[in-house]
This record gives C-alpha cells, sequence and structure tokens, in this order.
C-alpha cells in the first residue's frame, strides 16, 4: 500500500506508515510518527512542538513570527475569512486571509494607539487579553492564559514582537504521516503529524500549527488537531495546510475485499494504473460493453458525430480482432475529429464572437478564423505545444511580411468561405483581442484557464484558500501580460502611413466619426477593397508605471532589472529571466514546455480524459488546486509524462485513452462500483454536449443522402460552428442543451445539466416536427422504399402503393428486356451473360414480393406476356419485410444497436395499424429521438 516517493523513508517512518497504511489502525489515537529524513538536515531530531517548548511561561526561546505566530493566528481562526481574515476586517483590525501577508500582518499588529501589541505593558496586549475571555472578544475564547498558545505570543510580545521581512524562508516542503490511510471500518481513527522542512536545515514538528479539512466527512472526517475518523465506505482527501503548504493525504475505506492484485492482470499502463487503485478499493469493475456501444460511444466522444445506421451493421458483423483499434484510427482520421475538437479548443481558449465584437473591421468573421486556425492544426495534427506556441508567441504578420501585404490578406480571410487563408498564418493573435481580455488581471485569469486548467481568480486578493498561488505570484503572473496591445486601430509606427492611405481610398479623402469610419471600412471589405487592420504589438519599454519606477530604481542603485516570478514559486534562472523590457512571452511558452511544469501538460491531459469519461482525474478540469487532488495520482502523471514524451501528440492521447479497456468497460453495475464516480470502473452515462445532441438529431432524422453530405462536409454542423456561428444570435436548440456561452474560459461556461425546456424542445419544437416530415426525411426515403406516399402526402393507398412498387420493378425489367432485343443479333450473342447477370440481379429484387417471375427466355421471345402485377396476399408479406428492415434502420441510425424481438414487435404492429405507413415510420422516429438513451452515451 504505500507509495513510491522520491526521497527514502527512515527506518522509524517505514514501521510508523506500517502501523496504519495496509494495517488495520487502531481504534485508539496513534502514537507519533517520525518525519523523514531530509538530504541536508542537520539536526540530530526533529524539533519538538510548541506545545512542549511553551508549556511554561519561563522559556527563553523566542517565537519566530512566519513559522510560528502566523500559523497559530491562523490555526486560533483570526486570519479566517468569518474573522480578522475578511475583505472588511473586524473591530478596525484586518489581517490578511490565511496570513499569506508576513508585512502587512505585522504592520497591522503593531500600528500605534491600536493596542494589539504592546511591548512596555505585554499583558494588556489585546491579542492576549481578548482571546481569553470570552465576554470581550467577539470571537469568542480562544485559549487559556497559561496555554502553550499563550506563552507563545506572550514569549514573542515581550521579546520585542520583531519580525523581519528580509529574512522571510521558502518552506522546502510539509511532509504529513501517514501519506496515506486505509480503514477497515467505521470509527477507527488515526492522527497525523505534520514537519516543516526549512532552508536551514531544522525540520519542526507543526501539526498544531497546521489547519485541516476533509474533501468528503462521511468517509473521512477530521477534526481541528488532526484526528481521522473513518465513516462511510469509499476513498477522499484529507488536506493539511501550513504556511505555503497544501498536502493531501488519501484516505480508503475499501468497498469489497483489497486484492493484492487483479485476477487477470491488464496489459495496458492506463488499465493497470485503474485496477491498481480499484484493487485498493475492493471494487470489481465492470465487463467490456459491447461492439453497438463501443462504435455509438467513440464516435460521439471522439467526433462529436454519430455514427450512420449501416456503418453500425458492418461494424457489428466484423468478426476482426483488431475491429475497435482500426475504428479508433478511422475516427482520427475523419474530418469530424478536428471541427470537434477545434470547438472543445474554442471553449477552453475563449473563442467568443460576442467579445470579438469590432476586434477586426469585418464583423462576425473572427470566431471563424478561429476556429478555423485550430481545425486546421488539428486535422494536421500539430503538436500541440506548438498550437498552443502558435496563439502565446502569435503576431500579427509574418515573418517578412509588410503591412500592406498583410491586410491584402487579411482582407481576403475575411470573405466567407476563405477561412484557409487565416488557417495558414503561423499565429493567431485574436486571442489577445477580446474585449474582456484587455486588462493583465483578466489575462492572467483567462490564460491560466486556458492552458493551466487553474482557477487563480482568488489569488487577486489573497492568498489561493486551496494551493500556493499568493498575491504577490497573482501580481506578478498578471505583470507578464501587461506589454501586450492590440485593438482594431493600433498599427507600429511604420505602418501608420499606408493606414492612412487605405483609410483615405475608403472615405474619399472625407473626414467621418467612427461609427461612420466603421461603416465605410466594413462596406469597402464587402465590395473586395484592401481595408486596414489593427496590429499586436509589445510595448518593451515597460508596461506600467510601477514596473518604470521599479527599474529606474534598480538602475539607479546598480542593481538588475526586476525580475518577474512565475506561479511555480521559484524565480526563473539568470538565462530564462522574465522582465518587461523585451516581449515575455517567449519565455511564458518556455514555461509551460518545461518538463517541470506542474500544470500545462496535465492540464490538457485531463481535460481530454473528462471529455471521454463525464469527470476528469482531477474534477472539475479547470480546478487544478493542491487541495483538490486527482482521484488516480499515478494515472495523471503517466498520461502527462508520456504524453510529453510523444511531443505533445494529440492523436497519441485519444488513442491510449479510447483503446483501453477501461474505456471501453459497460455501465452494467455490480454490488461493489455501484456508487463508483470517480475511479473508472464502469462507464457512467451522461447527456450529449448541445451541439452533438443537434447534429445527432438532424444525423437521425434525415435521409441517407443528407447525412452523407453533413459527414463528409462537416462545415455546415453544429460540432463544426457550422451552426450559429454568430453568437449574438443564439440558436435556440444550442442554447436550451448549454452550449459554452463563452463569456470567460472557465469550463462551466457550458452546462450538461438536463432541463425541462430540452424535453420540450424534443417533444414538441416545430424544428423537430419539420425535420421528420421533410422531403430530405428518413421518413421520406422509408415511404419511397416502400413505394407508399411521403408524409406531406396524407392519403392511404397501402396495398395499392405495395403493388405499384411491385410492378415498378416489372416495368424495368421490361424495360431492359426491350432494349435487348432491339440490338443486332450478333451484339445480342456477346451480351447475352450481360444480361443473364443483369436480369437475376432484378429477380432477386422482386423476391421480396413472393410473385412468379416469367423466365428470362420467356420474356425476351414475349416481354408483353409478362402483364401487370395484381394485389394479392403476397403484397402485405413483401411490405411486412420491407418494414422489418425499417425498423432496423431506424434503431441503427439513433440507437446504433438492433432492436430486441419485443421493440421490434411492437414497432412493426404501430406502423402497420397507423392511419398511414408514414404516419407510423414518422411516431416510430420522434419516439426514438426522445428515448434517454438517445441523448446519453452507452
Amino acid at each position: 500500500m504505500l507509495r513510491t516517493t522520491a526521497k527514502p523513508l527512515s527506518l522509524i517512518a517505514c514501521i510508523a506508515l506500517a502501523c496504519f497504511v495496509g494495517q488495520k489502525p487502531s481504534t485508539t489515537h496513534a502514537e507519533p510518527a517520525a518525519p523523514t529524513r531530509s538530504h541536508n538536515a542537520t539536526a540530530s531530531k526533529p524539533i519538538a512542538p510548541l506545545s512542549e517548548r511553551f508549556a511554561s511561561a519561563d522559556t527563553k526561546e523566542v517565537p519566530d513570527f512566519q513559522k510560528h505566530v502566523t500559523p497559530l493566528l491562523g490555526r486560533l481562526g483570526c486570519n479566517g475569512r468569518a474573522c480578522h481574515g475578511s475583505f472588511q476586517g473586524r473591530g478596525g483590525f484586518q489581517l490578511s486571509l490565511f496570513g499569506y501577508d508576513f508585512k502587512a500582518d505585522h504592520e497591522a499588529l503593531m500600528a500605534e494607539n491600536a493596542g494589539r501589541v504592546d511591548t512596555s505593558d505585554v499583558d494588556e496586549s489585546l491579542i492576549l487579553a481578548k482571546p481569553v475571555d470570552a465576554d470581550m472578544h467577539e470571537g469568542g475564547k480562544r485559549f487559556d492564559t497559561g496555554s502553550w498558545q499563550h506563552h507563545t505570543l506572550r514569549r514573542w510580545i515581550e521579546s520585542g514582537a520583531k519580525f523581519d521581512p528580509k529574512q522571510v524562508q521558502t518552506l522546502q516542503r510539509l511532509e504529513v504521516i501517514p501519506s496515506e490511510l486505509q480503514f477497515s471500518k467505521p470509527g477507527e481513527q488515526v492522527q497525523l503529524k505534520a514537519y516543516a522542512y526549512w532552508p536551514d536545515g531544522s525540520v519542526e514538528d507543526v501539526t498544531e500549527l497546521c489547519r485541516f479539512s476533509s474533501n468528503d466527512d462521511a468517509i473521512a472526517a477530521i477534526d481541528e488537531d488532526g484526528h481521522i475518523e473513518s465513516g462511510e465506505k469509499g476513498d477522499t482527501h484529507v488536506v493539511v495546510y501550513y504556511d505555503n503548504a497544501v498536502v493531501p493525504v488519501p484516505v480508503i475505506r475499501p468497498i469489497g475485499p483489497t486484492l493484492e492484485r487483479s485476477a487477470a492482470s491488464p496489459a495496458k499502463p492506463i488499465d493497470k494504473l485503474v485496477q491498481q487503485k480499484l484493487d485498493k478499493l475492493g471494487i470489481v469493475p465492470a465487463g467490456p460493453c459491447t461492439d453497438s456501444e463501443f462504435i455509438r460511444r467513440v464516435s460521439l466522444d471522439m467526433t462529436g458525430m454519430l455514427p450512420a445506421g449501416e456503418t453500425v451493421r458492418q461494424f457489428i458483423a466484423d468478426p476482426s480482432p483488431d475491429k475497435r483499434e482500426q475504428l479508433v484510427e478511422d475516427l482520427l482520421d475523419s474530418p469530424a475529429y478536428a471541427a470537434w475538437w477545434a470547438t472543445r479548443m474554442s471553449d477552453w481558449t475563449g473563442n467568443s464572437n460576442e467579445q470579438l465584437n469590432n476586434v477586426l473591421p469585418v464583423r462576425n468573421v473572427a470566431s471563424r478564423l478561429w476556429h478555423e486556425w485550430l481545425r486546421v492544426r488539428l486535422e494536421d495534427n500539430v503538436p500541440y505545444d506548438q498550437i498552443v506556441a502558435g496563439i502565446v508567441e502569435a503576431n500579427s504578420r509574418q515573418e517578412g511580411e509588410s503591412y500592406r501585404e498583410f491586410c491584402e490578406q487579411m482582407t481576403e480571410a475575411c470573405v466567407s468561405g476563405n477561412e484557409e487563408v487565416f488557417a495558414k498564418r503561423d499565429g493567431m493573435p485574436l486571442f489577445w483581442a477580446r474585449r474582456n481580455f484587455q486588462r493583465p488581471e483578466e489575462r492572467a485569469i483567462g490564460f491560466a484557464y486556458a492552458f493551466l486548467g487553474v482557477r487563480i481568480e482568488c489569488a487577486q486578493c489573497h492568498k489561493h484558500p486551496f494551493d500556493q498561488w499568493s498575491k504577490d505570484d497573482f501580481e506578478q503572473f498578471s505583470q507578464l501580460f501587461t506589454p501586450i496591445r492590440i485593438n482594431q486601430n493600433q498599427v507600429s509606427p511604420e505602418a501608420k502611413a499606408v493606414r492612412d492611405e487605405l483609410l483615405k481610398d475608403i472615405t474619399d479623402g472625407k473626414k467621418l466619426n467612427n461609427g461612420e469610419l466603421r461603416k465605410a471600412v466594413y462596406t469597402a471589405a464587402q465590395k473586395g477593397k484592401v481595408v486596414p487592420f489593427g496590429e499586436l504589438l509589445v510595448n518593451t519599454r515597460g508596461a506600467s508605471d510601477k514596473a518604470k519606477r521599479a527599474r529606474a530604481l534598480a538602475k539607479k542603485k546598480g542593481q538588475k532589472v526586476p525580475e518577474l516570478k512565475l506561479p511555480t514559486g521559484t524565480i526563473l534562472g539568470q538565462d530564462k529571466a522574465v522582465t518587461l523590457d523585451k516581449d515575455p512571452r517567449p519565455a511564458l511558452m518556455q514555461w509551460l514546455r518545461d518538463d517541470d511544469n506542474p500544470y500545462f501538460a496535465k492540464a490538457i491531459v485531463n481535460r481530454v480524459w473528462a471529455n471521454y469519461f463525464g469527470t476528469g482525474i482531477v474534477d472539475p478540469s479547470d480546478d487544478m488546486n493542491l487541495a483538490n487532488p486527482p482521484s488516480n495520482a499515478p494515472l495523471l502523471d503517466y498520461l502527462a509524462s508520456e504524453f510529453i514524451a510523444h511531443d505533445f501528440d494529440l492523436k497519441w492521447l485519444h488513442r491510449e485513452i479510447a483503446n483501453s479497456e477501461t474505456y471501453a468497460r459497460s455501465a452494467e453495475t455490480n454490488d461493489t462500483n455501484i456508487h463508483d464516480r470517480v475511479n473508472f470502473s464502469r462507464h457512467i452515462p451522461r447527456r450529449l454536449p448541445a451541439e452533438v445532441v443537434y447534429d445527432a438529431v438532424i444525423l437521425a432524422t434525415g435521409s441517407d443522402d443528407k447525412a452523407s453530405q453533413l459527414r463528409g462536409e462537416v462545415s455546415d454542423m453544429a460540432i463544426a460552428e457550422g451552426v450559429a456561428q454568430n453568437r449574438n444570435q443564439k440558436n435556440f436548440a444550442l442554447e436550451v442543451f448549454g452550449q459554452s456561452t463563452r463569456e470567460s474560459n472557465c469550463d462551466c461556461d457550458r452546462s450538461d445539466s438536463p432541463s425541462l425546456l430540452q424535453s420540450i424542445y424534443l417533444r414538441n419544437d416545430a424544428d423537430i416536427h419539420k425535420r421528420l416530415s421533410d422531403k430530405n426525411s428518413w421518413v421520406a426515403q422509408a415511404c419511397e422504399a416502400l413505394g407508399v406516399p411521403g408524409p406531406s402526402q396524407r392519403v392511404d393507398p397501402k396495398q395499392a402503393a405495395v403493388t405499384r412498387t411491385a410492378d415498378n420493378f416489372r416495368k424495368q425489367i421490361i424495360s431492359r428486356i426491350i432494349k435487348f432485343n432491339s440490338l443486332p443479333k450478333e451484339r445480342q450473342k456477346k451480351t447475352r451473360d450481360q444480361m443473364e447477370r443483369e436480369y437475376q440481379r432484378m429477380a432477386k429484387k422482386f423476391e421480396q414480393f413472393d410473385l412468379e417471375i416469367p423466365s428470362l427466355d420467356a420474356l425476351i421471345e414475349n416481354p408483353k406476356s409478362w402483364r401487370e402485377v395484381e394485389p394479392t396476399k403476397a403484397a402485405s408479406h413483401a411490405a411486412s419485410n420491407t418494414v422489418s428492415k425499417l425498423v432496423e434502420d431506424a434503431y441503427l441510425r439513433t440507437l446504433s444497436r438492433f432492436p430486441d424481438d419485443e421493440e421490434r414487435e411492437i414497432a412493426e404492429t404501430f406502423i402497420n395499424e397507423s392511419e398511414t405507413p408514414a404516419n407510423g415510420m414518422e411516431s416510430l422516429m420522434w419516439a426514438l429521438v426522445n428515448t434517454k438513451e438517445f441523448i446519453i452515451t452507452h
């Protein structure tokens, strides 16, 4: 049960862990565990906790403000949201939330005439007097006079209440023991111990200064002292906080008997890592899904497209052992793959037509250009890091391109249908141009969502409550984006003359106001005239007055230009220094690509995984913080590291996931996996995304020709942003089913939740009924196959129609015989064999009517001897056979499976007893589209 760690455990730690991990924990509180040995530790043993060192008032030790006082105030709740850590503070006294700002907190405590800390009269200090008196202190009694907490604060005050900002240390790591817990029954208890490792080599027991929380109290409840008590079966994490450290500790209470190893060891790494977790939990996974389930599932997940009914029929009948792997390859090579994933990446990168309004001189094209730029790269399988580099490091002009050439090509690209012109350009600067992406803070938040999978907005005001991000981290990260400038009217100095010339040509030299000028430019572009475009510029002179002052001060003192710190908590080396006197984006991109980057590869891997399973390994998939750990950390580590090793190959990632046994599991449940939603022991049905539902309705209800056309071209489909391209004009169906609003880059902009409006749309919307009865609908196609009037012809000539169909076949055969008889005798001899084959083919079609057919020789001798077909009982039999096949087709094109015997009988009976066959088939298709099975994965 022990997890492999980077540093070896000491003998004492191994013994301690053996007591807690893999064994039945004691029902009483466990003895304290010893920490692992640090490589640079100089102390012979860990420093004892404050409760021992400050048990007496006469201790000589002086507490450290960073290591002891601030964490103690946090443990007591003083700097929490409900107390002095709130934005307004309490009682005129405000501390930084969770104690991230030592300097500001020290100044607040030492404020003159406030009386909070009084070094001349220690016991009158309010931080000592108030917390021991419930009547005096609004927050209630926090500790007793004479307690170790009281002694710690008092000793710090009487020693001068000192704090030197220059001596703030960076915590190397916080070790929590046990590092993983497994319980066997409810009510078992374990005491966590936490050890802080500092740069000076000291190791201190800081358990009493930590804050603790549980991600699921029902499975593992934890109190303020770090005592864990087991509850229900399942797995979760408890989280330990100290200084800037956030450490999650996995807790498991097996659902079934744990296994040393699975009976059948999986061959693929994904399956092995998933199985290892399931073995710990005692969960028996579901078996493999059927072929019909697999083709439907992987087609919808990988391409956003419902598979064609005939494709499903052939796949099910195919006996090849590798047909699933081949299907995955075919889907990855299909146009729908690139189109659908360009839409998903447009969600994540913030491709909002509303926010791009007025960014280009031609309206309502920016979003299409953005999508096409992504689509082409996904189709060509450009490595993910190169795609991102093309966004992050984007410039408006190609290398060596003049401003006029730039405007000429962009004008051409903005013509509808010419999006590929823009897609051929190296960069996609539209990412930086959104109206809600202009301030550095907005860019920092959006960039973190898009490429890091991190929600950092709370760090804008205070330390991130569940991660290491501090307010200072956020501010420095935001400054990286300050030099970037882009808007419609901005060009480089050398391009101004050309821009003015283009505008003069458009306006005929007239001076127009802003609105008139925009209209004139727009009109000119529509007519094919070259119009001026804005450029992305980088202000290398410095992006803010604050930055300029900092550089000036540094220069005056003979210091280096201040370097910006990236959010991993480390300042880049001299060869990678990020300063604002040059474009910071290449260094930012290099940081993203770095093997040690904790976010970049994991963020996209996690998002792709979530697309296939409905939940991420980290969930939500854009909230990768330390207190929201992955449900299977080794699995996420494997996928991320291999993704990097495969040069950020997205198709490798899709292939690796889709070909796993884990992905191909059925949705069947057993006693152990019925409640599992995070460990991937079974397929969890989920509602299809908005665009996929919308297109599925069109493909299911449309004729074979119409569906084939859409599958081949894709561009008119919702998965390719071919529907409601102008998101200011919402498509009702897409809006109802939760299409991403793209108001931000947050995954929460998309909704997969069911609603009453969705049911109403599928049941009663005029759009649905129109698709069912359209002349290009499947119902019309089916009626043609039956030889009956289509849905728009409300008559009931059922028997006559079947007879007419048979007679049409008769006429085709006679017509061919007459043509044959008209040939010269020598030509007839040469083509006799061909005629025989053709006759047999046509005669075979006629067999469905159970009618006698004359021999070929008899027909050649006298074609008119075969008279019109008369209605017989055989006609009903022929119609029944055709209806049976059409019912099959209806199920295959909607649910990707054959109907069972009961479903087949009900459908056939209903069609045969309907007022007209058209009514019956229309109702059948309506019913199938309205099943839960149609709009969920299975």
